[in-house]
């Protein structure tokens, strides 16, 4: 709400109907040694006019930089369709679908979301979303866990390539439930999983083999002979995709050499219609085969007709804390961000598969000319030569901060550091393009990264100084 539009009369009038002297009544069963009477430490109130020039000058810190980090979060174009959607008021103040009669439009736009996802996937069923791509995958490990019934292990197994944060969202969520997971490597030359490092678990009771597709980066895994490793070995595969990429790629739920498909897809939705925002709020989907439905954490909507043969949604199959004792519920963290998939919903719908498929393609072309504009310049390579989807690794002849930080002194946020997680990688940095890049744009980095690359090379001090200022930032 932009405003508060209460009056002190109207205020009255409301307690008056309520049978409350004042508000601060209304919190009188809070014991008084627990209250706080006084807010030290804030300062003085604004007003509407203040606070909205303060909010401006800080908003203006931030500039607006040409972007070329991805790194799981991708700055796409949006419609201005989208948003002005979204934000009305019948979708932008509606709570959790629990109430049917009262929430038709609500349910009828999750069930075309799930549609959409499921087709999207190649999978049969969706979920109403999940609160982002990491727990999403957290999730997911716990849902083959209890849909995987001839495992004992809990054991799942992750390629070294899967994206940094989801790995460690995935083992801080599930250690309390005893999930044990083995990093799996990736070969130094390809930048992909190393197929040979499967075979020392073959015969072993693995519940569950994750597959990031594209990988962290940006690379394409041979996702048939990963699939096809997982069942043969009695184990279920669980992907991990940029929903995007799926518009020119094969679909998880056509993986493998008979086009079988995994059991469980999960990811992020932020590049179907949702701004960057710094970092948030984004969601998470998660699609799976019919047959793992009641094991699917989350809402689902279905749909019906009422005794008039009309056609009616609602939500069904809720296994969740609020419907079942909370020892059998499939989840008892799951957040549905149904704004988020509003707007996922729309862009969808106006883009269409063409549309996305045509954004796809625009973001491969302009992370081609982007990597032949950058390792053009002396003291710059590519570290994987391999199939990619919109992102790159680049190898720089010296500390990656440093040059970062002097990119970002000129307006251009230039990668993402990939020391802190990939050491073995040296100077390496994650760069990314989409279709919002202009070949403008793209040798305007390049003009830049050439004039900051040829300053002399950095003293071994230099470089200390710089990884350890990297390693304190993050």
């Amino acid at each position: 709400m932009p405003f508060i539009p209460h009056t002190e009369n109207d205020v009255k009038e409301m307690l008056a109907v309520i049978g409350a002297p004042s508000i601060e009544a209304l919190f009188d069963e809070i014991p008084a040694a627990l209250r706080t009477r006084a807010l030290t430490g804030l300062p003085e109130a604004l007003s509407e006019m203040e606070v909205t020039q303060l909010m401006e000058r800080r908003a203006a810190r931030d500039g607006r930089p040409l972007t070329f980090v991805g790194a799981g979060a991708y700055e796409h174009h949006i419609p201005a369709a989208v948003w002005a959607i979204v934000t009305r008021g019948e979708f932008y103040s509606a709570y959790t679908p629990y109430q049917a009669e009262a929430s038709q439009g609500t349910l009828q736009l999750l069930y075309e979301y799930q549609s959409m996802m499921a087709s999207l996937t190649g999978m049969e069923v969706s979920n109403a979303s999940l609160y982002d791509g990491a727990s999403a995958l957290a999730e997911a490990c716990l849902m083959a866990v209890r849909a995987h019934r001839k495992s004992r292990s809990a054991r799942i197994l992750v390629p070294a390539t899967l994206h940094p944060t989801y790995r460690q969202v995935a083992h801080t969520l599930t250690a309390g439930q005893r999930l044990s997971f083995d990093v799996l490597p990736y070969d130094p030359a390809t930048g992909t999983t190393q197929r040979a490092a499967l075979d020392a678990y073959a015969g072993e009771d693995i519940t569950a083999v994750v597959i990031q597709q594209p990988n962290f980066f940006g690379l394409l895994e041979d996702v048939d002979a990963l699939t096809d490793w997982a069942r043969a070995n009695g184990a279920m595969a669980i992907a991990v995709v940029n929903p995007l990429s799926l518009a020119i790629l094969k679909p998880p739920g056509e993986w493998g050499a008979q086009g079988a498909g995994v059991d469980i897809v999960v990811g992020d939705g932020q590049p179907l219609g949702v701004p960057l925002s710094s970092g948030g709020p984004y969601f998470g989907f998660m699609t799976t085969r019919r047959e793992h439905v009641r094991q699917m954490p989350g809402r689902l909507v279905g749909r019906t007709v009422d005794l008039q043969g009309k056609p009616g949604y609602t939500l069904t199959l809720q296994a969740r804390e609020q419907h079942i004792r909370r020892s059998k519920a499939t989840s008892n963290i799951c957040t549905n961000q149904g704004l988020l998939v509003t707007a996922a919903t729309i862009h969808m719908a106006l883009l269409g598969a063409a549309g996305l498929a045509r954004v796809a393609a625009a973001s491969q072309a302009r992370t081609r000319e982007l990597v032949e504009a950058l390792t053009a310049i002396d003291g710059v390579e590519l570290v994987f030569d391999g199939p990619r989807f919109h992102e790159a690794v680049l190898r720089l002849d010296r500390p990656v901060a440093g040059v970062l930080q002097a990119l970002a002194a000129r307006g251009i946020v230039g990668g993402y550091d990939l020391s802190a997680h990939y050491p073995e990688l040296g100077d390496t940095v994650l760069v990314c393009a989409t279709e919002t890049k202009t070949t403008e744009h793209i040798q305007a980095y390049a003009q830049a990264l050439r004039a900051i690359m040829a300053d002399a090379q950095p003293d071994a001090a230099a470089s200390r100084d710089a990884r350890s200022g990297s390693s304190a930032a993050k």
